[in-house]
């Protein structure tokens, strides 16, 4: 769906969050490269901000402590890695993603931001090239609407937190609403660049609560609590 990255060093060094990889090609057959800020400003003017749900999910509406290591898969334009970086200056935040269009923007608007402690990785989040128990918690917002193997990506969320972190993770329960973004961009893109084909589908894919209580139970969780609220639903998930 997106390029591939190169094999990650799962070393035992767990000062390393990243480890170098080559640069793969730039991704022009993909909607989030080709007409980036569609997706952008969805993300920034039409989607719901659950800043507030994620730090009182998985702070209990206190501060994280300092040092606490935090990451955002697929993060896009980096809505939540800025936000939480400027609440949290104590903490250090990680934003990853496949579009290189979509880092651009997140990175613009934290440096415009002068926020000191986030930054924006280029990566596979199938494959994340960080070492195991990396993170104190981690955040995922809308990456299963066209993510095909999605307890892989699980699996890399649990590999990657440490013991007692937790994750996040928000997804669209109804299609319709869901696919906007996806419609927009493809629409744009057939209008500026008429006959190229794009990886992305045109209408994304959304579970019923059963289909994603059951991505999370593959794991040894400590606790996982599944909800519903309004045209969202969410997870979070502890590991022990």
């Amino acid at each position: 769906m997106l390029p591939n990255v190169a094999a990650p060093d799962r070393s035992s060094d767990q000062r390393a969050t990243f480890v170098p990889t080559a640069s793969a090609p730039e991704a022009t057959d993909s909607l989030f490269e080709r007409v980036a800020w569609v997706y952008a400003f969805c993300r920034e003017r039409l989607f719901r901000d659950d800043t507030a749900l994620i730090i009182s999910t998985l702070w209990h509406n206190q501060s994280p402590p300092a040092g606490a290591r935090v990451i955002e898969l697929g993060c896009g334009p980096g809505f939540y890695s800025r936000k939480l970086a400027q609440r949290f200056p104590q903490i250090e935040v990680t934003g990853v993603d496949r579009s290189e269009r979509q880092l651009y923007w997140a990175r613009e608007r934290i440096n415009a931001s002068c926020v000191q402690n986030c930054a924006f990785e280029r990566v596979n989040v199938l494959s994340l090239p960080s070492a195991d128990a990396s993170f104190d918690a981690l955040i995922a917002s809308r990456i299963f609407t066209i993510l095909p193997e999605r307890r892989r990506a699980v699996a890399e969320m649990f590999r990657v937190l440490k013991t007692g972190g937790r994750c996040f993770i928000a997804e669209p329960r109804f299609a319709f609403w869901a696919s906007i973004p996806l419609f927009s961009m493809w629409l744009l893109a057939s209008i500026i660049h008429s006959g190229n084909g794009y990886r992305e589908p045109t209408r994304a894919t959304v579970l019923n609560m059963r289909a994603f209580e059951e991505l999370f139970n593959h794991f040894p969780w400590r606790s996982v609590r599944i909800w519903q609220d309004g045209r969202y639903q969410y997870a979070l998930c502890e590991k022990g």
